[in-house]
């Protein structure tokens, strides 16, 4: 993953033009799938100066997979009149050092941190073991691999990126569902198997973390059995995605 900023300076009274023109140029830009995701800001103490901010899945993608994609045609047709205005267009890489404020808690915290996950896989995995339908894909499991899922799910739900650094990120976890011919029953399975460990070890119950920890794992299995068909091409080069509350945040009652 890399991070492209490109620095503008557009006068006032071009402003209006200039982010009519981004909304048209997100377009195509959101379509593309070396992107992770963008935002345009203005700045509030310098009104001329805006930053535009890029994720793309890496630097080769972004400067041969986009830019000779399909999509780059339509997005560059739309900011061509500002490129004059550019002031600095460099990529930076994540260091690792990131984190969230404690305005909202990350999904990881809300649900206990590291020791929470690793409770809930432990216990999932031990019943996918005595499970007849899903039991067999797991007979030769390594016995490592509940806390590398747990690692998985931490990053995944905003906590240390530790699959990514020591398991291989997204590249990794695909890898182990490449050719596995998962069925649908399989998948809903595993994910029942996987609500009721979450009961079990009690993670928290409120309906906001539930329906966030939910809409991951519906999201998640339903990739993961695309990619395990027979000739399917998934893209192989992806961040870990981060997983946040959606459109319920935690409920904290005031008083």
């Amino acid at each position: 993953m890399i991070v492209e900023y490109i620095r503008y300076r557009v006068p006032d009274e071009r402003s209006a033009e200039f982010e009519a023109a981004y909304r048209r140029a997100a377009v195509p830009l959101a379509n593309a799938p070396q992107c992770v995701d963008y935002e345009l800001t203005r700045c509030v103490d310098e009104p001329a100066c805006y930053i535009l901010r890029i994720t793309w899945t890496s630097a080769e993608d972004h400067l041969q997979g986009f830019r000779g994609g399909p999509d780059f045609a339509a997005f560059f047709a739309e900011i061509r009149p500002y490129v004059s205005d550019i002031e600095e267009m460099r990529h930076y890489a994540p260091t690792g050092i990131r984190g969230q404020g404690a305005a909202t808690p990350t999904l990881y915290d809300w649900a206990g941190g590291a020791e929470a996950f690793e409770r809930l896989t432990e216990v999932f995995y031990g019943h996918v073991k005595k499970d007849d339908l899903i039991g067999p894909l797991f007979a030769h499991m390594d016995p490592g691999h509940p806390r590398y899922v747990a690692m998985w799910l931490g990053e995944v739900f905003g906590g240390p990126d530790r699959y990514t650094r020591e398991r291989g990120g997204y590249p990794h976890m695909l890898s182990q569902h490449i050719g596995k011919g998962i069925t649908e029953p399989q998948r809903r399975r595993w994910v029942n198997l996987l609500l009721d460990a979450a009961d079990e070890v009690e993670l928290p119950a409120d309906p906001e973390f539930r329906a966030a920890f939910l809409g991951y794992i519906e999201w998640g299995t339903r990739l993961a059995f695309a990619n395990s068909q027979p000739g399917a091409t998934p893209f192989a080069h992806a961040p870990v995605p981060h997983w946040g509350w959606g459109v319920a945040p935690p409920y904290v009652p005031k008083g």
